[in-house]
């Protein structure tokens, strides 16, 4: 029987809608906020007030998108948390309101195990191959890094994470530190392209287990260019590409040795990454490259569900549907997760 669930997210800078017809994307509409650009990341006051504006032209385009009308949604989802706060309210009021006129379920998710969970988004051929359970993903975005065992879509379990700052962070710090305008993550990968990535060693932390750590190589970074500016004020520009390469190359090895020791410990082969830094090229290559030396099977997720979208949160809308884990209308987001996954 066909089910159609309207997934919403805005927990930070993007409004986005989407409706999924059982586990089939029919529509997925992202409204971006380029104003942040100017003060160089995102404002929270002004990201909850773009939100308020996008929100009922997303949902709306969706629909018409989707082919379907609103009286034909089964139920609602939304990203609960984590994140800003003032964009979860928008995109938590608006569901409940939605949701109380139509008289369909509400659904909460949490912004993490929907990244995960995008894996698990069909094609419309019906013919992608889908991740078995148990399996391993890497999520990666410029709030979070973590290694997640996946159980079912209703167990997760972290077993390794960030003890302070996210992979993300460290290539959005260095950009910065090199001048780059924002969002400097995708800008030091296209960099990096036309780099040597052996011009220059940074050290990786030794960090036990398989928990990670960016604030050192942050530090270091920074360190590394002011000193070398204080001897070439041309430094940066004469180097852009190579600085890039360089950084990157660091911070996707971390990850990826990471990845191989909780791949020994569980046993586990089935192995996905998932979240904004999944788009990285090298991330990307690195981890097919990693796959095909050790006997993984890998999962890449399409580029439209690594940034924060709300197909993802339909898909995990979805399997609680099918759980009937549906939530009440005293529901409040939250900034920080609230679970173990």
């Amino acid at each position: 029987m066909k089910k159609y669930i309207l997934g919403i997210e805005s927990s930070c800078d993007d409004t986005s809608a989407a409706v999924l017809e059982n586990n089939k994307v029919l529509a997925n509409i992202i409204a971006g906020q380029d104003v942040h650009k100017r003060y160089g990341g995102v404002v929270p006051e002004l990201a909850s007030r773009a939100h308020q504006q996008n929100i009922i032209p997303v949902v709306d385009a969706a629909l018409k998108t989707a082919g379907i009308e609103k009286s034909q949604l089964s139920a609602v989802a939304f990203t609960r948390g984590p994140g800003l706060l003032g964009s979860l309210l928008v995109g938590t009021s608006f569901a409940k309101a939605f949701t109380l006129g139509l008289n369909i379920p509400l659904i909460e998710v949490d912004h993490l195990k929907a990244h995960i969970l995008s894996h698990f988004i069909q094609n419309t051929e019906g013919n992608k191959k889908l991740p078995s359970l148990p399996f391993l993903c890497l999520t990666v975005s410029g709030g979070h890094t973590q290694i997640v065992l996946v159980k079912s879509p209703h167990e997760m379990e972290i077993i390794g994470k960030t003890i302070d700052d996210a992979a993300g962070e460290a290539f959005d710090k260095a950009a910065k530190i090199m001048g780059l305008p924002y969002p400097g993550g995708p800008i030091i990968d296209k960099l990096a392209k036309e780099g040597d990535a052996n011009k220059f060693i940074f050290p990786k932390p030794r960090i036990k287990e398989l928990d990670f750590s960016f604030s050192g190589l942050k530090t270091s970074f920074l360190y590394f260019v002011r000193d070398r500016l204080k001897e070439n004020p041309d430094f940066i520009d004469q180097n852009k590409n190579d600085l890039a390469a360089s950084i990157q190359k660091t911070i996707v090895e971390i990850l990826m040795e990471k990845l191989a020791k909780a791949v020994k410990i569980t046993g586990v082969y089935d192995v996905a990454i998932a979240g904004g830094v999944s788009a990285n090229s090298l991330v990307r290559s690195r981890l097919a490259e990693e796959g095909k030396k050790r006997g993984w099977n890998v999962f890449i997720p399409d580029f439209q569900f690594t940034t924060d979208n709300a197909a993802m949160i339909a898909i995990v809308g979805y399997y609680k549907y099918l759980a009937n884990d549906f939530a009440g209308q005293d529901v409040v987001p939250y900034a920080r997760s609230l679970s173990k996954a």
